[in-house]
């Protein structure tokens, strides 16, 4: 069974950086054909895709996100992270990693979420 959790601070400061870890068990994230994603769904809001890191370590971010976005692994850990730089209210969201099945195209495993609040 693969199962995903995410990790890190509630609470942001304006301007900071939103720091988030996926710890994956059940399945590596070195396995092919297997993108690794972030997520996020602020309130009253659908859900928006931030970036994912793929088995090779190419790493595409959303062009609405990319300035500010930061995608990295540890494979040793069998984690990968998020980054989000220069915070603002606006980036005050529910935070998921979610797992892509390429050849199923469908996003096959979530974690709980987190719950990110941008706040002084």
């Amino acid at each position: 069974q693969v199962q995903l959790q995410e990790s890190g601070p509630g609470l942001v400061k304006p301007s900071q950086t939103l720091s988030l870890t996926c710890t994956v068990s059940g399945d590596s994230i070195t396995t092919n054909r297997v993108y690794w994603n972030w997520i996020r769904q602020a309130p009253g809001k659908g859900l928006e895709w931030i970036g994912y890191i793929r088995a090779s370590g190419t790493i595409v971010y959303s062009p609405l996100l990319e300035s500010r976005t930061s995608i990295s692994r540890d494979t040793s850990r069998n984690q990968f992270t998020l980054q989000l730089t220069s915070v603002t209210p606006e980036d005050t969201a529910v935070y998921y990693c979610v797992r892509c099945d390429w050849d199923l195209n469908e996003y096959d495993y979530w974690g709980q979420g987190t719950q990110v609040t941008v706040s002084s």
